[in-house]
């Protein structure tokens, strides 16, 4: 039975720490420097962060989503030093080690919020579509308003009636969506109908010339009217015209006035706008003899 030297002992354990120490004198060049790259990479990522704040700030209106987008935009470029700086003492193994799982960490994260990753990522998507900004009058997904405010999960619209509408990035992104703002002006579509026996060219001259009073038509814009059916009481024809219209109730004034000037102009002609009349005809004709 071999007996326990404890002068070998203790020589065993001073070799393996001047083996340690020899490991770390050797590897300590290598080691400052990984930590002087990720110092200067946590400077270049600050750095980088308000070149980005800068760019966003006239892009993103949304404070939330700009600083989001920039924090996201620090965080890989730390990453990055972190990674060179794992390669600089030739942590290998290490560094696949930490890929692979943040590989599998990703993945699991990425299927557990599957929706609020799509509803994010469709808010950033939102924040530079020039398209859709704050304060914008828009239609989408059955809701109509204005944009309040685009943030990382959904939008909030302010209907006409003052409550507020909040819709999912996503609901946006997948759904198409109208713009009232986006766009100066419009054309306004006004029905309506005139007797059978109206000159219908002298109501067309008529209703065009009152409407371009009214509304004065730039370049190849133009007061148009087409006769389109002829009604159960009248002949019915559609008036298109164009004004200013950044939002739906610039479209329902517009048709009030158009409306009234209409009605004033065809009453100072004596033009008809018929409503629908039932008939009733008696074809049996009843006598009473009194006696």
């Amino acid at each position: 039975m071999q007996e326990f030297n404890i002068q070998d002992s203790v020589k065993g354990i001073w070799d393996k720490l001047e083996g340690w120490l020899d490991t770390i004198i050797l590897g300590l060049p290598n080691f400052l420097l990984a930590v002087v790259v990720f110092i200067v990479f946590i400077f270049i990522a600050k750095y980088v962060g308000k070149i980005f704040d800068k760019i966003f700030a006239r892009s993103i209106k949304q404070d939330s989503i700009r600083q989001m987008a920039t924090k996201v935009i620090k965080a890989i470029v730390i990453l990055i030093g972190f990674f060179i700086a794992l390669g600089l003492l030739n942590l290998d193994t290490v560094l696949t080690s930490v890929l692979g799982a943040a590989g599998v960490v990703g993945l699991a994260i990425g299927l557990a919020l599957q929706g609020t990753l799509n509803n994010t990522f469709s808010g950033l998507i939102l924040s530079f579509l020039p398209e859709l900004q704050i304060g914008d009058w828009v239609e989408t997904n059955g809701f109509a308003g204005s944009v309040m405010e685009i943030n990382l999960r959904n939008i909030v619209i302010k209907q006409s009636d003052n409550n507020y509408v909040i819709i999912p990035n996503g609901k946006i992104i997948e759904e198409p969506f109208k713009n009232f703002t986006r766009t100066a002006r419009s054309r306004v579509f006004v029905n309506c109908g005139v007797g059978y026996s109206s000159d219908l060219e002298m109501v067309r001259d008529l209703t065009i010339k009152t409407i371009e009073d009214i509304f004065p038509q730039r370049g190849n814009e133009e007061v148009e009217l087409m006769f389109q059916e002829f009604g159960d009481s009248s002949i019915n024809y559609v008036l298109r015209f164009w004004t200013d219209v950044t939002k739906n109730r610039d479209i329902l004034i517009a048709q009030n006035t158009a409306i009234i000037a209409i009605k004033k102009a065809y009453d100072a002609k004596g033009i008809n706008i018929p409503f629908p009349i039932r008939t009733i005809d008696f074809t049996n004709k009843l006598s009473v003899n009194k006696d």
